[in-house]
């Protein structure tokens, strides 16, 4: 299944895949960090909830949320957006890109060479 999810979701989604939170600990750390006041949470955690992005138990009056969907499988849904609308699915052309840029640090070429090594020993 593929997950989309905006940039406000994803401010949600980061805090919920560390921990579980309750709609006031929500609004107390999106307030601080983003300025979103009270009736912006609860719309935006609604929302998500329906598309089925996060979920919550409920003990007594007090829901406590959590994330739904695992942040691998949004990564990946998001990576393979990216690659196929700016880089016409090439994963070449992508790393061409940052590396025509400098981009890429020496740390980053030598992971991406341990990538590849691993990546053609199991192909075999």
């Amino acid at each position: 299944m593929a997950i989309s999810i905006s940039p406000n979701e994803w401010r949600i989604m980061e805090l919920l895949w560390q921990s579980p939170l309750t709609l006031m600990e929500l609004v107390r750390q999106l307030g601080q960090s983003e300025g979103w006041a009270k009736s912006t949470v609860t719309t935006m955690v609604r929302r998500m909830e329906s598309k089925g992005l996060i979920c919550y138990e409920e003990e007594g009056r007090t829901k406590t949320f959590r994330a739904a969907v695992e942040k691998e499988e949004v990564v990946a849904t998001e990576t393979n957006s990216l690659l196929r609308r700016a880089y016409d699915g090439s994963i070449g052309l992508l790393v061409s890109a940052m590396a025509r840029r400098n981009d890429l640090t020496r740390s980053d070429i030598d992971e991406l060479y341990a990538i590849l090594q691993k990546a053609e020993e199991e192909m075999k």
